[in-house]
This record gives C-alpha cells, structure tokens and sequence, in this order.
C-alpha cells in the first residue's frame, strides 16, 4: 500500500508502521520537507530522490505533495482490541454501518482519533476498506487508531453489548442526541450515505439518538453525522 502527502507520510513514520521506502521528488527544500526527510532517515528507512514524472506515476491520488511511502498492507485490529479503554475512560467506539465513500471513511477515522475514541469497527461488505485514498483523507490518523474489519456488523453489535457497551444508532427518529446520557461504556453507529443504519441493526441497538435538523434537508453527509455525534459525546465525557 501507498501512503501520499507529506502529513500522511509524517504520521507514518511516528506510528512506526513497518516502511518499505519513500520516494522523494527531486528540490524538496522547504523546511518542512528537509525535516520530514531528516526524520524518514532517522527511522531507518530507505529515501529514493526521483524526478516528477517518476513520482507522478507512482501516485494513486495526484496528491503527493513530493513524498509518497511504501508500506506493508493496512492492519487491521480484534474487536477485543477495541474494548482495552483508555487509561481512566470507559470504551467509546464507532461503528460504520454500510459507509462506501473512501472519502468520507477518511474523514470519519480522523474525527474518531482526534475525539480520542478507542477505535473504529468497519464491515467487509458494503463499506470502504483502508487504503491509500482513505489514508491521505485521514491525514495519516489510520495510522493512530485501532480500526476492526468484521464480516457482520451485527454479530460486532452483540458481541459490544454482551461486553458491556450500549450502542446507540445514529438516525433519524430518535430520541434527541443532546438530551441522551452519552457517558459510559458506548458505541456509536453511523449508517450509509444513502441507506443510513440498516434496519435489523438498528433494532439491535439499544437505543436510537438523533441530531435535531433546523433546514429543509433532513440528514447530514455521514462524516458530517459521525463528527457532531461523536464530539457531543466527546463534551459529555469531559
């Protein structure tokens, strides 16, 4: 797998994710750049210079930004892995539920690692996997936070409440998310973009919470969803 841009990159080399090699492209002499390559060599890893059509045609994404790592295949974490809470903090996970677009799979792992969840639960079918597109759109956050690949969203649903974790479905029809007690052991459920939480999951939740819509439009991209949901939770917590 290929990890582009110069923040993706970065965050890749503190995580300690095993890297192949980086390819640099030729005049990167900015400070930030010099700097990143200085830490690349001092993690031990290989630094090929190339020139721009050669780097150009490496990417997968027309992103770059000069710098584009080589690393082994994403890793996914056991749900058991998810349970371990922070020092101090209950468990506070999130759950995808159907999510496809690679972009907003990117953007919902970097809410979650820097909201401080302790990791993501995505499914095998019907979703986005991680990949270089999700790693750049997360801003290398994939590499910081534990992500759970599982063959049936609603076996991962039982086997959080037979572990003590509430799970709440984010959807329409709900009680209202900013009048639910959302401290304790909790997962949050995020549906697609178009179907939103399917319908034998949501029954399997404990509870569905919902954020109050003020416009004409009545759901929000899920990203969007995942953000308010997940930093309410957040402000609770505190």
């Amino acid at each position: 797998m290929k990890i582009e841009g110069r923040n993706a990159v970065s965050e890749a080399i503190k995580s300690g994710k095993t890297i192949d090699r980086v390819l640099v492209k030729n005049g990167m002499r900015d400070e930030q750049s010099r700097a990143l390559v200085s830490a690349i060599k001092a993690a031990g890893v290989k630094v090929h210079f190339v020139d721009k059509v050669t780097i150009d045609g490496e990417s997968a994404t027309g992103k770059h930004q000069g710098f584009i790592a080589f690393v082994t295949d994403y890793r996914y974490a056991e749900m058991e892995d998810l349970l371990s809470a922070r020092k101090g903090a209950a468990p506070f996970i999130v759950v995808l539920d159907g999510v496809e677009d690679p972009h907003n799979l990117g953007s919902v792992i970097r809410v979650c690692e820097c909201a401080g969840a302790n990791g993501l639960i995505i499914g095998k079918h019907r979703s986005a996997a991680v990949n270089e597109t999700v790693m750049r759109i997360s801003e290398g956050s994939a590499n910081h936070l534990k992500i759970a690949r599982v063959g049936n969203i609603n076996a991962a649903v039982d086997f959080l409440k037979k572990n003590g974790v509430w799970v709440y479905a984010v959807e329409l029809g709900g009680e209202d998310i900013y009048k639910t007690d959302l401290t304790g052991a909790l997962a949050l459920v995020i549906g697609g973009e178009d179907t939103g939480v399917n319908r034998l999951t949501r029954e399997k939740c404990d509870k569905t919470v919902t954020i109050p819509m003020m416009g004409k439009v009545n759901s929000l991209n899920a990203s969007v969803a995942a953000g308010v949901a997940v930093f309410e939770a957040v402000r609770q917590r505190r």
